[in-house]
């Protein structure tokens, strides 16, 4: 847990988290958002092959491939602005993802211009969905109570880890960084 917040503290009063830390938590999201989609298509279910091998709904699979591949790209895109946001620089960026810093830019400008802009309006302005579908609430909810937010994902970890050791009990909060 942040060494400024007291057990049980959900925000209210307390010192706000830097643009990157805000950041780093909507990363936070959307990597638990992606892994929850990939993993709920991993089971084979009984109702999804026929007696003799075919499929009884054409394209369910792939429908949810499709849904994990656009929490892939609003993946790539939080991680993109939270680097910016930590200092990265757009050559940086694009040396990671194999394009010119030109290009990098192009497709991250916007989202991480919406991101400043969230980040100092009123968190009742906050949550526009952007160009990939992000989920308003999460933004709104991550706006008015980071902490909160960060101890709903540290709940997440703590019941997802798999032999993971040294995660703590505060595996997204313990991390986040207040303004001083």
């Amino acid at each position: 847990m942040p060494a400024d917040m007291a057990e049980g503290d959900t925000g209210a009063g307390a010192a706000p988290y830097t643009d990157a830390a805000r950041a780093r938590l909507v990363a936070a999201y959307e990597a638990c958002e992606l892994a929850d989609l990939a993993r709920a298509a991993v089971p084979i279910g009984e109702h999804e092959l026929n007696a003799d091998g075919t499929v009884r709904s054409p394209g369910a699979l792939l429908a949810d491939a499709a849904r994990v591949l656009v929490a892939a790209r609003r993946f790539v895109e939080a991680a993109a602005v939270f680097e910016r946001l930590g200092g990265a620089s757009w050559e940086i960026v694009g040396d990671v993802l194999g394009v010119p810093p030109s290009t990098a830019r192009a497709c991250f400008r916007a989202a991480e211009a919406r991101f400043r802009e969230e980040a100092h309006s009123p968190t009742e302005t906050v949550g526009k969905p952007g160009p990939l579908g992000e989920l308003s609430w999460w933004r709104a909810h991550m706006a008015r109570e980071p902490l909160e937010a960060a101890l709903d994902l540290d709940d997440w970890v703590l019941r997802h880890q798999d032999g993971d050791s040294g995660l703590g009990t505060a595996p997204v909060s313990g991390g986040l960084t207040p303004q001083r």
